[in-house]
């Protein structure tokens, strides 16, 4: 099966709708990743029906899980754009931030951008604790895909959702120990666990997780602290 027929396929087995314009952009924007791939890290996926399985439809998964129309989304650790480009390429309402610490990714993904029309996504270069001075409570959703523990992710993600807004923090299904350390990093940072949903990857074997954290109340303003903090002494 090639990378369209999988992407088509994949997506109507995720009973999500979609136009040939997403499908389209999708398939542009896995060539402009393979093509930047040979001369910077981007992402070990290689094969293009791969990638449309691990890092389009495992974005895609996020859209039957939660409500993203017409909701301010920030996208934390985003690396190669995932997975806020392909949510925001199959739900064009709502209004994305990517955010990412190294600056050559965020060049290329204002380039992918650029390439594909998407030019109300705004992608910047910064570390989350930085970003969250200007911008705390400023989003309904946050999306995070980075490997950071979640003790960790939670301090950097939660202070920019708004109070009502949820933190989804994209994890492997054997994460139960890792949630379970992180209650009290979200408890003190006004959240909540809601739920965790699982789902397999369409055209996989592959399970991941979803986490559901509830911002309930604002964060206290002393946290994000500096990163340096955060991992030496995590909540």
């Amino acid at each position: 099966m090639n990378e369209r027929m999988l992407l088509e396929d994949g997506l109507k087995q995720l009973s999500l709708s979609f136009s040939p314009q997403s499908v389209e952009k999708l398939l542009r924007f896995s060539d402009l990743l393979l093509e930047k791939n040979r001369v910077m890290n981007l992402t070990a996926i290689e094969d293009p029906a791969e990638i449309a399985a691990l890092h389009f439809l495992d974005s895609a998964a996020l859209l039957t899980l939660a409500d993203f129309r017409n909701k301010r989304v920030a996208d934390v650790g985003t690396g190669a754009g995932f997975p806020g480009l392909p949510l925001r390429i199959l739900e064009p309402s709502l209004s994305l931030t990517l955010l990412d610490a190294q600056n050559k990714r965020v060049e290329f993904l204002k380039e992918v951008c650029a390439a594909l029309g998407l030019s109300d996504v705004t992608c910047v270069h910064a570390r989350a604790e930085e970003f969250a001075a200007d911008h705390r409570e400023g989003f309904d959703l946050v999306v995070s895909r980075a490997v950071a523990n979640l003790r960790l992710l939670a301090e950097l993600c939660l202070p920019l959702v708004k109070e009502g807004g949820r933190f989804l923090a994209m994890k492997s299904v054997d994460s139960d120990q890792e949630l379970a350390e992180s209650r009290h990093a979200i408890e003190t940072l006004g959240g909540a666990v809601e739920t965790a949903s699982s789902y397999v990857i369409p055209g996989t074997e592959i399970r991941h997780r979803v986490i559901f954290i509830k911002k309930l109340r604002k964060t206290d303003k002393k946290y994000p602290r500096t990163f340096a903090k955060i991992k030496k002494h995590p909540l």
